[in-house]
């Protein structure tokens, strides 16, 4: 079966597929239960075929109901009463009933254009979940439900007033409060992984020592936090949150330290130059290496290395 691919580049895109009238904004629009969907035929001729490549912001409660979500080339099974975050530039698709009515789900949808001249525009840059895998969604409890559910309903609300200069600020602050309360949810997330974060800092650990110890670190160079993601099965930016909450330190950070250890002990022995050195950690250009090493030491590569000898000397 063929599948058709749907570019939404605008809130009129996503009404116009929903089936729904002239939107209350050109740059916002929300959904609860299925009132978004309700007006959709009772067969949508294939809805799992089809492939969404995005413009927008997406958030969504899946509200009491499971199904498959489908990121990339994986799918994943989500669970009930969690919340997706999809960013920009991102392909996906729901394989699930959308004209099903559903009074647990909502959903915000909004254009980059929104934000672009708020601080939010900037901000929303730190928020890290939009780049999360669909398997890393928010799970809420029922005080967090309520909490997210009530600022939705203060979006709806605006929308349904008359515009005035005060309208897009309010949306915001409000879409602001989402993503901190969320920023704030899925820390307690992280937090309540407990023995899991631990674990998965020491498969982080194997994981770059044999890395480190195999021929792809001088062919391919440092692994990238994507890298280190998919060797543990999760995403990158979702494994570096953990990590950070559980250890102070990204997953850069870490690859870095690593990095720095092993070639001070390389730098310690006289035996092979600088540039050799460089060229075991995939470097084309053994001065890339020298900046990275000072950026992280304060001293480039030949400066610790003078430093070791005067130490041995003594």
């Amino acid at each position: 079966m063929s599948t058709k691919e749907l570019h939404i580049k605008s809130i009129a895109d996503v009404n116009e597929f929903l089936k729904l009238e002239k939107p209350l904004h050109p740059l916002v629009t929300v959904f609860f239960g299925g009132c978004a969907f309700e007006n959709l035929p009772q067969s949508i001729n294939g809805v799992e075929d089809i492939t969404f490549v995005n413009d927008l912001y997406f958030i969504s409660m899946n509200g009491s109901q499971s199904g498959s979500f489908n990121y990339g080339s994986n799918s994943y099974d989500y669970d009930s009463d969690s919340v997706t975050f999809i960013g920009p530039n991102q392909v996906f698709n729901f394989p699930i009933q959308y004209n099903a009515l559903n009074e647990a789900r909502w959903g915000l949808i909004f254009h980059p254009d929104l934000i672009r001249d708020h601080e939010l525009g900037i901000q929303i840059k730190e928020y890290t979940f939009f780049d999360f895998d669909s398997n890393e969604a928010l799970i809420l409890d029922l005080n967090a439900k309520r909490v997210l559910r009530g600022l939705m309903n203060k979006i709806f609300n605006e929308l349904n007033q008359p515009y005035d200069k005060h309208t897009d600020g309010i949306i915001i602050q409000n879409v602001a409060s989402i993503f901190k309360y969320s920023s704030r949810y899925y820390d307690a997330q992280f937090q309540d992984r407990g023995n899991s974060n631990k674990y998965l800092l020491r498969e982080l650990e194997l994981y770059l020592d044999a890395y480190f110890s195999s021929h792809q670190l001088v062919k391919d160079g440092l692994p990238s936090i994507n890298q280190c993601g998919q060797a543990l099965n999760l995403s990158g930016p979702y494994l570096s949150d953990l990590l950070k909450k559980e250890t102070g330190k990204s997953t850069k950070e870490h690859i870095y330290a690593l990095f720095i250890g092993k070639a001070k002990t390389l730098l310690s022995k006289p035996k092979e130059s600088i540039s050799e050195i460089a060229y075991k950690f995939g470097f084309q250009y053994p001065q890339h290496f020298s900046s990275l090493f000072k950026l992280k030491t304060g001293m480039s590569p030949s400066e610790y290395r003078n430093s070791i000898q005067v130490i041995q000397s003594i």
